[in-house]
């Protein structure tokens, strides 16, 4: 558990890093439209979910699909994608990640 919040995947901290991405500011976790799991990144959900993923619809915006691993706070895939940083703690987030997002969000 990572706050109230059970991660999946190869998490190796309490901040959501995990066994592909652990670098200081490697800290969220993403919910996957499949099967509404946490999951530190796409190869983690790859290698241990047990089923192909499936990204959120575009008009999923509002839904809460983000966990902060500094604060553990859930944010709305909208609130994420407009934020270097989290809206509740400060933390900063990877700007790399929006590489990834493809993976994640339509």
């Amino acid at each position: 558990m990572i706050g109230n919040h059970e991660v999946y995947g190869k998490v190796i901290d309490t901040a959501t890093r995990c066994e592909h991405y652990h670098s200081e500011l490697d800290i969220i976790a993403i919910k996957f439209a499949c099967c509404h799991a946490y999951y530190p990144c796409y190869r983690c959900h790859q290698e241990t979910a047990g089923h192909d993923a499936k990204v959120w619809a575009k008009e999923e915006n509002k839904k809460k699909a983000v966990l902060c691993g500094s604060c553990h706070k859930e944010l709305t895939i909208e609130a994420y994608r407009a934020a270097d940083t989290c809206p509740y703690c400060l933390a900063a987030f990877n700007p790399g990640c929006h590489l990834h997002h493809h993976y994640y969000f339509g």
